[in-house]
């Protein structure tokens, strides 16, 4: 019998499951967009992870991350909940025991992590702009009737680039159109989108902070060959890019469930998840100062978890 651990990153536009063995290696794993749908697609995904795997298994613990790391752990029973910043900086350091900077851009959020001695030392996280993350680049590839990988794809073989601003979306959107009508070529284009992408992360994520070597690249934005070459362009040196790249998170949390304990009795609720999973009743919890709203999370119309509260009470 196989013993497991089960990792899971729900991030904001997509949810991630992952399938590690007692040597840290991945067995089995899932990579679904949400569609606006969280608590469907985490499920989805722990059931795809599960008809993947083969044999008797065991698991032995779940961890869970992401900015709705809280709901997936209700929904699948998690033994432990890190934030994403401790994930991804323990599956980098699995991968590049070295690094030193880890740029990380997701669906709807980026993030600037700085190691030293295989510690997390500083981390920064994007602003409420969504320039520069996965999101931005979907939608301006399909503005242009091509798909984010062709965009990556000719944004990487380009000879030249269009100026295009990226100090935010709006500004970057007219630029663009600005540059068609002047008859800037679409590989023009889509490499000065990158660019303009890559600046608006240095700028606003990496502002004041000194990246230094080794430095990985990961996230979903890290399919973009164009972002690539755009980073390295700028910061003048190589940028990694992991073979896992859009699921070090989940692949970190499912190391820190297997690095913490075995556990004797894992929360996890099995592969087979009720879809019956429902948003119930709200209040507002006077118990302290926070005056949280506390929701009722339902499976199979009984009560599974709360969900909302800043102090832990619930």
């Amino acid at each position: 019998m196989r013993r497991l651990y089960i990792g899971v990153d729900a991030g904001s536009i997509t949810a991630k499951a992952v399938a590690i063995d007692e040597a840290g290696a991945l067995i089995a794993h899932a990579y679904l967009r949400n569609s606006g749908r969280p608590i469907e697609a985490i499920l989805a995904a722990v059931r795809e992870v599960g008809q993947r795997l083969s044999g008797d298994v065991r698991v032995l613990g779940v961890g869970t991350t992401g900015s709705a790391r809280e709901l997936a752990a209700a929904l699948v029973g998690a033994d432990i909940v890190k934030n994403e910043i401790t994930a991804h900086a323990l599956a980098t350091l699995k991968i590049v025991p070295e690094a030193r900077t880890i740029i990380e851009i997701g669906g709807q959020e980026s993030k600037l992590i700085i190691l030293e001695d295989g510690a997390v030392v500083d981390f920064r996280l994007n602003t409420i702009c969504a320039a520069g993350t996965g999101s931005f680049l979907d939608h301006q590839a399909e503005r242009m009737g091509i798909t984010v990988s062709e965009l990556g794809e000719l944004a990487a073989n380009a000879t030249s680039r269009a100026r295009i601003s990226g100090l935010c979306t709006v500004f970057a959107e007219t630029d663009m159109i600005q540059k068609q009508q002047m008859g800037c070529t679409r590989d023009e284009i889509c490499a000065g989108l990158c660019d303009a992408l890559a600046e608006g992360y240095l700028s606003n994520v990496a502002r004041g902070k000194s990246l230094e070597q080794p430095m990985v690249f990961q996230g979903g934005v890290a399919a973009n060959a164009g972002m690539r070459r755009a980073f390295e362009r700028k910061l003048k040196t190589e940028v990694i890019v992991p073979k896992h790249f859009a699921l070090m998170g989940a692949i970190g949390v499912a190391t820190l469930a297997k690095r913490l304990k075995d556990w004797d009795a894992s929360r996890f609720r099995g592969f087979d998840l009720s879809t019956d999973v429902r948003r119930g009743d709200s209040f507002i919890c006077d118990g302290c100062e926070n005056r949280c709203e506390i929701v009722k999370l339902l499976a199979d119309r009984e009560l599974l978890a709360y969900l909302g509260s800043r102090c832990g009470k619930w």
